[in-house]
Parts: C-alpha cells; structure tokens; sequence
C-alpha cells in the first residue's frame, strides 16, 4: 500500500522493535499506551493522536536518503544484535548522553534525523499548540461578549523530541510543506523497476520449471504414450 522501500523499512523498524522487545521484556510506546489508559480516567478528556502520520514520514525519510544511504542503513538494521539492559534505558534519560546520541545520529544520517526527528518537533509543536488553545464558553445571547477559559493539555512525547519542542514553540508554524510527499527519484524508480523484474523473472522461471518437469514427467507415463500413440495412428508394440 505504501510503496516497496516504505514497507521494506516498515519490516526493518519491526525487526529492530521485536529485538527491543525481547531484549528488555516490554514493548516501544508503552507510555503512550499507559498515556491512553489515564485518560480514560478523567472526565471529559479527549484523546488525541498528534504525531504524525507514519506513511508520510516513511516516504519523505526514504525520499531524503541516497541509494547507497538506504542500503547502509537497511544492512545496519537488519545485523542489529547489540545487547540492551535496562540500565542502558535509564542512561538514555541522562540529557547530556541523549543529546550526544542525536548527534552521533546527524552525523551519520543527516536527512534521515531531519525527516524524522526536526520536522517531527515542529509537526508535535503545532499540533500541541493547537490543543493549548482557548476555549470559548457557549453564549446565551449574541450581545454576550465571549468568554474564554484556558485548555488543559498533557502532551506524552518521547524525550528526544523535547529540545525541538520548546525551541520551535514561539515561533509561527506551517505543517504544509513537511506533509508533502515529494516524488520518487529517479534512483528510486530504477531500483523498483529492477526488483520487480528480478521478482517476475524468478517467478516466471520457476513456473517454467515447474511446468517443464511436470510435462516431461507426464509424457514418460505409460499411459500417457499409449494414448499419444492412439491419436497418431501407430499401432502399439
């Protein structure tokens, strides 16, 4: 649905989650899970998901990758076995060792972490923004001058989203242009030209042996032959 490189890298995160999983016995986003259930606590709260959509983020973070960017990170994701305890999540609540991590990571993959982490910061700001927005009480009359009461937002985002969020929190926000999917390059249509047609190929190939074995296997029946040999008119030895 989403493309051939989206889901090969939708197949990649998952890995890298299951591996997660395992490695500390509980699943990614599980504060957003427990964010859902308080709020089903509280009266009148609605439940909102701010982030944005993944297809969208997927095709512009593979959209911003060169050729061989995607091949060096999909060969690191797919060898990805570094152990991981619970003491090296706690180390990553330290600011200063998370703030060295994103470094690593804009050094690595700067248009990755662009896609992925910047326009991300200011997709959560304005949606934040959005809901801290006044709230107009209802009026009895049109001759009554509005009221407004201030909203009560809790927002539950990952820590490495927060320096983003407050530096981009004054300022004047258009979502316009990181909602856009810009259109494959010619790189990338090539290289989905060429897996589809290795795929056929093989397919076809295969069905060809396949096909091949079953006819000659077929033919060498003995019943098979005395029917052939029926409907040429050779008389049977």
């Amino acid at each position: 649905q989403n493309g051939v490189m989206s889901g090969l890298m939708q197949m990649l995160l998952l890995k890298v989650s299951a591996h997660i999983t395992e490695q500390l016995g509980m699943a990614p986003g599980g504060e957003f899970r427990e964010a859902f259930k308080e709020a089903s606590k509280v009266p009148f709260c609605k439940f909102h998901l701010g982030d944005r959509p993944i297809p969208v983020t997927f095709k512009r973070a593979i959209a911003a990758l060169s050729f061989w960017q995607k091949v060096k990170l999909a060969w690191g994701l797919c060898f990805l076995s570094d152990p991981i305890s619970k003491d090296d999540v706690e180390k990553c609540k330290q600011k200063d060792l998370l703030e060295q991590m994103m470094a690593e990571m804009i050094g690595e993959f700067p248009d990755l972490h662009r896609t992925i982490v910047s326009e991300r910061d200011v997709y959560l700001t304005y949606m934040l923004k959005q809901a801290a927005k006044q709230i107009e009480l209802p009026r009895a009359s049109e001759n009554e001058p509005r009221k407004y009461i201030p909203a009560v937002v809790v927002g539950v985002v990952g820590m490495g989203h927060v320096p983003g969020i407050e530096k981009n929190w004054n300022s004047d926000l258009k979502i316009q242009e990181i909602m856009s999917v810009p259109p494959p390059s010619t790189s990338s249509k090539i290289f989905k030209f060429v897996l589809k047609a290795t795929v056929f190929g093989l397919l076809g190939y295969g069905c060809y042996r396949i096909g091949h074995r079953t006819v000659q296997f077929v033919l060498s029946m003995p019943a098979t032959q005395s029917y052939l040999q029926r409907l040429a008119g050779v008389p049977q030895q």
